[in-house]
């Protein structure tokens, strides 16, 4: 049984990795985010639901205390966050962290709004923890899986990516977490 916790669970790429693995018998659901009534699925009986703030150090390692696998769909200030994040995956002994990025954060100059993407993968690329640090191109609701990835220095591709497609990718990582590992990877829709 994989224990795993979605930090920012109402979010809308949170949202579909819920509904994928709400279905699967091993694995042991927590929700954390600041307002339940937030979360729009149909199903989250088999889950846990933990309100609290990742920036709120005492509750996030509460929450991560025990956990397999660290999923962080969020937003705001992602550098705070993800020290607190590793600190408390640190202090727990929690070791595998799947954490959502942006495409374009080594661009060169750096736009302002990436400023805060960046540094969150540079805190977790620089902790001791097992990550996968995602960096999606932008998302569509269109129903399709079809995906491709790109490492860390190699030119990021596409343009686009579903939002399903990207709820996949995360559900794969999280049923085999040792691939991926210490992989910092763009996603996009081959040939967007």
């Amino acid at each position: 049984m994989k224990k795993v916790i979605i930090l920012g669970a109402s979010g809308n790429i949170a949202k579909h990795v819920i509904d994928i693995l709400i279905k699967k018998n091993d694995v042991d659901l927590t929700l954390f985010l600041r307002s339940a009534k937030r979360l729009a699925n149909k199903d989250i009986s088999k889950s846990h639901v933990l309100e609290g703030d990742v920036l709120d150090f005492k509750k996030l390692k509460d929450a991560i205390s025990g956990k397999d696998i660290v999923y962080a769909n969020l937003s705001g200030d992602l550098e705070a966050m993800a020290k607190n994040i590793v600190r408390a995956m640190e202090e727990t002994g929690v070791k595998k962290i799947i954490f959502i990025s942006s495409i374009g954060i080594y661009d060169l100059p750096l736009k302002p709004v990436l400023k805060t993407y960046r540094k969150a993968a540079d805190v977790i690329e620089a902790s001791n923890v097992e990550y996968t640090i995602l960096r999606p191109t932008w998302f569509t609701n269109t129903e399709e899986v079809d995906f491709e990835t790109t490492r860390k220095g190699e030119p990021e591709k596409g343009s686009v990516i579903s939002v399903k497609s990207l709820a996949t990718f995360i559900s794969k990582v999280i049923e085999s977490p040792e691939n991926y590992v210490r992989e910092n990877l763009g996603i996009n829709k081959p040939n967007s």
